[in-house]
């Protein structure tokens, strides 16, 4: 039942979030020129007094993601009373944010896997050639598909 209630209240701060940044109730530049703010996943600890968010922001580098990291954490006192406000609980959670690398570890798999299936297939296309070069030399050498060489009497 408590990780019921974690999840659904780690769902209403990922929703608070969004809301806020889509609004643009920040008004840190770091935050506002950023682009477009994806919380992608929010983790409640049990006791329900510290939440993570996971965000990213799409096409940002690192200098850029670390700005917004330090903007949005900076805005502490503003996340607990919007999270206070439609939470309505005992206690607000203290919120952190943390840039999420998983859809960046991602594209490395993604990347390492097609690597080994272009050299896979450059492996597949050396082979074929070579036994296609190898066939071609015994093609060259047999007798009886060569036209210039001598005809081979039936019985032999």
């Amino acid at each position: 039942m408590a990780a019921g209630r974690q999840q659904r209240i780690a769902e209403e701060i990922r929703l608070a979030i969004g809301e806020a940044l889509i609004r643009g109730e920040i008004k840190d530049p770091r935050v506002s020129d950023a682009g477009i703010i994806t919380v992608t996943h929010v983790t409640v600890t049990g006791d329900l007094h510290q939440a993570r968010a996971l965000f990213m922001v799409y096409g940002a580098d690192e200098a850029k993601l670390k700005g917004v990291k330090e903007a949005l954490n900076k805005a502490s006192g503003f996340w607990r009373r919007k999270i206070g406000e439609r939470l309505r609980v005992k206690f607000t959670p203290t919120l952190t944010f943390e840039v999420d690398r998983v859809f960046e570890s991602e594209e490395r798999v993604e990347r390492a896997l097609r690597e080994i299936a272009d050299a896979d297939a450059a492996r597949a296309r050396a082979e074929a050639e070579a036994s296609a070069d190898g066939s071609l030399a015994e093609e060259q050498s047999d007798p009886a598909t060569d036209p210039g060489a001598p005809p081979v009497p039936k019985g032999q």
